[in-house]
């Protein structure tokens, strides 16, 4: 059972083996216990029958697709939207009576599940200079706080704009208007700490930065790669697409270092095969691999498929489509050739005999889908593995085709809707473009800051105001006693926020909490009831509307916040109607219509059935790249190594848990029950480094600048991940993630790839918050 408000969860671990399942009725029974224990059975049932429907409310908790209007199960969601969606609906409220009662020290000490727990904000708090407790302010104060601030900085790039993906398009955009008037393009958001890798890599190669891929071409692929991603837990409705692919006759073949239950098997509670069945088996290869060892697998892979057009000529490779529609294909054959085996089969842990069966897969398949997630990204070397997958979809033309394509599955609701927006801090200069021409002002063309940058640039002493809409900055990046350390040099911190958080509680000199509506929350304005609009991971575009009345009284929706600051710091300059847009949202979608392409006729358009498909050019057979094809590359062989006498870490997700929020401390597919404070080692490398069953020990990371990075007090559990590797949950291990381990090219954080030693713990007791 969750623990009450006022208690935090027990340390008491268990363990059991892992389950070889997802979903089926556990999933139904621990989603509506954990609702229940939130809200009322009738506000569930609201949020529940509602979610994911044309003309309901946007699931915040992933960005899979939603099927076809007319195809669409009475209950279109999972276990995990369930338990967020209800999470957000709580009947629990915090209180000015509460900010008295628990100074921010206090909150500083408490963990992320007990801060979640204590339910909604209710007003705007602020944390005066000198003072260590949150007092209420009012709205206009508040405002006037903030911009005071922004028109005081020496520069308008002392000011920082943080965006997660739970933001709507409409307020995205606004936020993005209202930096770029100011006159920076300091807009760093979530998928710095995702997907940023997919981007670039997708970018400079095809053209785009999104996928490829639709629920269609899923359902048709005749192969289908998992690589690096576990949608059991992060993405479950993928699974329901994942099955209906099955029932036509697609084969999986799932490439992660860790067995996690939902690549094996699926049973869907929404069926009877589900409920009294053995439900449908996903994965038909699994491929055990190290950790970073994918750009070696493809490699290997890429090769095998030049020697067997070698073997067949004009029987392998789609020579028309290489030479009508790809640059760059004769480079890289000979580097790939040139790939050592004994270096790929290091690197994955594979045996060649493996990596060949996967190649007569290939052979055997004229529609290839390749899905990827953060297993990928968040390595080093995560861009040009990333070029390495489309190298291999461009050989057999498995690009722009129905049912091919590359497939970056994104976790957070609308993080490539905020790029769609225009938040990221290098929009093109066509947008630029036509965002002068539609506002009438010259916005700022230098580069601004991304997540990493702004934390570099606040230890600096660069950066003097953030502004966070939505998210959990502090506890989502890295190194975290560094993040700390320089969010506090910042003058004024601002947070939009529905509940609270670690980021509440490491404040600037002034600090401020702003609670906004949820998206299950009715949004009345002064043309009446609004609905937002939000893109899924497919680049379709479609409306959300929240249907319970607000938390409280006070709470303002994020675009009335955004548009209310920016009125009081611009003035009338430039003429940009703040007001008219917090008014009545469809004024926004008229300027978004004018401004980003694909969306003219916004309004109408977006409320039809099924709303906007966004149309990607590489599937008309259009690459936006300076090749004006799509680019094969060469892709220098890497692989990450730990010296002996460590481990790789990659840290990872729980099942109970949303981004870096806890909902309980157990992670039943894996076995955990009772505890966060777990590291996953192989019983070979435990037996090789002397650790025992459920030891204590301090995780320390290794890096060149020498600086100690301690996790401490966690337990060793026994678990089949990849050899060399080790695995623990994020956020309690962001602190052992350095800040300038980062991707090359996409500056995308490294946390899948942490080299740390294991030292037995100095107390031998499991604490429940890690020491930075």
């Amino acid at each position: 059972m969750k623990k009450a408000p006022g208690e935090e969860p027990d340390e008491t671990l268990t363990v059991t083996p892992p389950k070889k399942w997802a979903a089926g009725v556990p999933a139904v029974a621990h989603a509506l216990e954990y609702s229940l224990e939130e809200t009322s059975a009738a506000r569930a049932g609201q949020t529940l029958l509602t979610m994911n429907q044309v003309d309901g409310i946007d699931c915040p908790g992933c960005a899979w697709a939603d099927p076809a209007p007319g195809h669409r199960h009475r209950n279109e969601y999972c276990e995990n939207g369930a338990k967020h969606i209800n999470d957000e609906a709580t009947t629990r409220r915090v209180t000015a009576a509460f900010f008295r009662e628990h100074p921010v020290p206090d909150l500083a000490r408490r963990s992320d599940a007990w801060l979640n727990q204590q339910g909604r904000l209710t007003e705007p708090m602020v944390k005066r200079p000198g003072s260590d407790h949150y007092e209420p302010i009012s709205w206009n104060d508040a405002f006037a706080l903030m911009a005071g601030e922004l028109t005081s900085l020496g520069s308008p790039d002392e000011a920082v704009f943080y965006t997660s993906g739970r933001a709507s398009n409409e307020a995205a955009f606004t936020l993005q208007l209202f930096a770029r008037a100011l006159g920076t393009n300091n807009l760093p958001d979530c998928s710095n700490m995702c997907h940023e890798s997919s981007g670039y890599a997708l970018h400079e190669t095809l053209g785009t930065g999104k996928g490829t891929v639709s629920l269609h071409d899923l359902h048709h692929a005749d192969l289908i790669f998992l690589v690096g991603q576990n949608p059991g837990s992060n993405h479950p409705r993928q699974l329901s697409a994942l099955e209906q692919a099955k029932r036509n006759g697609a084969r999986v073949i799932a490439v992660n270092p860790l067995p996690e239950a939902g690549l094996r098997r699926f049973k869907n509670p929404q069926k009877p095969s589900g409920v009294v069945g053995r439900g449908t088996r996903i994965a038909d290869r699994f491929l055990h691999i190290r950790g970073g060892g994918d750009l070696a697998l493809f490699q290997g892979l890429n090769r095998l498929l030049l020697e067997a057009e070698d073997a067949r000529p004009g029987e392998v490779l789609d020579h028309d489509f290489i030479r009508a529609d790809t640059s760059g294909f004769e480079e890289f054959a000979a580097h790939v050739r040139g790939v050592d085996w004994d270096d790929v089969l290091a690197a994955t842990g594979l045996r060649r005999e493996e990596i060949e069966q996967v190649r007569d897969e290939v052979l055997r398949s004229e529609r290839v889908v390749v899905c990827w997630a953060m297993g990928i990204t968040q390595h080093k070397h995560a861009v040009p593995t990333i070029r390495e997958f489309v190298n291999f979809l461009l050989l057999r033309g498995n690009v722009g085709r129905a049912g091919t394509g590359a497939c970056p599955v994104r976790g957070h609701s609308n993080v490539q809707g905020d790029r769609t927006m225009g938040i990221w801090e290098r929009m093109p200069d066509t947008f630029l473009d036509a965002l002068r021409d539609e506002f009438g002002f010259e916005p700022p063309r230098a580069h601004g800051l991304d997540s990493v940058n702004a934390i570099r640039a606040m230890r600096e002493g660069r950066v003097r105001f953030f502004l966070g809409l939505a998210g959990n900055f502090v506890r989502a990046t890295p190194d975290s006693a560094v993040t700390e350390e320089a969010m506090r040099t910042c003058r004024l911190t601002a947070h939009i926020s529905t509940k609270l958080n670690r980021s509440h509680t490491v404040c600037g000199e002034t600090a401020l909490i702003l609670p906004t509506l949820g998206r299950t929350e009715r949004d009345v304005q002064a043309s009446g009831e609004q609905f937002v609009t939000v893109e899924n991971s497919m680049s379709e575009v479609h409306t959300s509307r929240g249907r319970l009345r607000p938390a409280s009284p006070l709470l303002l929706s994020e675009i009335a916040i955004l548009s209310r600051l920016a009125r009081r710091t611009l003035g009338d300059t430039p003429d940009i109607p703040w007001e008219r847009f917090e008014a009545d949202y469809g004024v926004i979608r008229d300027r978004i219509s004018r401004v980003v392409p694909g969306l003219h006729d916004y309004n109408r358009r977006v409320t039809r059935p099924g709303g906007i498909p966004l149309t990607n050019p590489v599937n008309e057979g259009v690459y936006a790249n300076d090749a004006g094809k799509a680019l094969f590359t060469r892709n220098a062989f890497e692989a990450p190594r730990a010296p002996e006498g460590h481990l790789l870490l990659q840290t990872l997700r729980s099942h109970d848990q949303w981004n870096t929020v806890p909902y309980t401390s157990n992670d039943r597919y894996r076995g955990i029950h009772g505890s966060r404070r777990v590291v996953l080692v192989h019983p070979d490398d435990m037996t090789t480094l002397g650790l025992t069953a459920e030891q204590n020990v301090d995780l320390i990371s290794v890096w060149p600048d020498a600086v100690e990075r301690r996790a401490e007090d966690f337990r060793v559990i026994p678990y089949p991940t990849a050899r060399g590797c080790a695995a623990a949950y994020y956020p309690e291990t962001n602190v052992l993630v350095p800040l300038d381990s980062v991707a090359e090219g996409s500056n995308q954080p490294t946390y899948k790839a942490v080299v740390v030693r294991l030292e037995p713990a100095a107390d031998g007791v499991a604490g429940l918050e890690p020491r930075t």
